[in-house]
């Protein structure tokens, strides 16, 4: 019993992931958290509070495939990061055939709002927040058509995956992306709680308690 616990430990220590077992409902549920920045091709410096997609991966992979676990439940509070790697988890967590529902916390800014729309359900706590803004890039950039192209084809990519995966109209997604109101985040827009709502992009508000009875609900009708 006291290895089990262990375990349970080191997997919340080292990958903020937990499965759950809800006697009154008689399913299990896999917890999944996406915290700080995602992290993808290259690593960030050790000070940076990360989510790394090749721990992410794996664990969604082993949630697909096993008989002992009925549904996931995915919690938010990210920065957003590597665009690729995100994209990767929201398109793995999309085609999960068990039941999914997603929290937002603190905020799930840029490609952190393809995550939160990638499960078959979605909360928004009140104070939550969400940015949606173009692609950007660090470092050198080329300045040539192929470089906009390549822009232009990566925000096409997530525009469609959010619209696809929610309510939201895919226009409207590109004036909120585009939005020059707000200067000092540069482009973009920022949505709070029910606004996000609002806008379509996530189903309700709500909190841990909501997120649960969502999950069970959902887990009871696949069952």
């Amino acid at each position: 019993m006291a290895e089990k616990q262990e375990v349970k430990n080191e997997m919340i220590k080292e990958f903020g992931q937990i499965d759950l077992k809800n006697d009154r409902e008689n399913s299990k549920v896999s917890l999944l958290t996406i915290i700080g920045e995602v992290e993808g091709h290259d690593c960030l410096p050790a000070s940076t509070k990360t989510t790394k997609y090749e721990h992410v991966l794996p664990k969604l992979a082993e949630i697909e495939d096993s008989p002992h676990i009925d549904g996931l439940l995915l919690l938010l509070n990210t920065v957003g990061g590597d665009v690729e790697s995100g994209l990767a988890i929201a398109e793995m967590v999309a085609s999960i055939s068990k039941p999914t529902v997603s929290l937002v916390l603190g905020g799930s800014h840029s490609i952190g709002v393809p995550l939160a729309v990638s499960t078959n359900y979605s909360f928004i706590v009140p104070s939550g927040t969400m940015v949606i803004h173009p692609v950007r890039m660090s470092g050198t950039v080329i300045g040539a058509q192929p470089t906009y192209d390549y822009f232009k084809q990566m925000q096409d990519r997530i525009l469609t995956f959010i619209s696809t995966h929610s309510k939201a109209n895919e226009k409207r997604l590109e004036e909120l992306m585009m939005n020059t109101g707000i200067m000092t985040k540069d482009l973009g827009t920022i949505l709070v709680g029910r606004e996000a709502v609002e806008e379509h992009l996530i189903d309700e508000v709500g909190g841990i308690d909501k997120a649960f009875l969502k999950l069970h609900e959902l887990i009871r009708q696949k069952k």
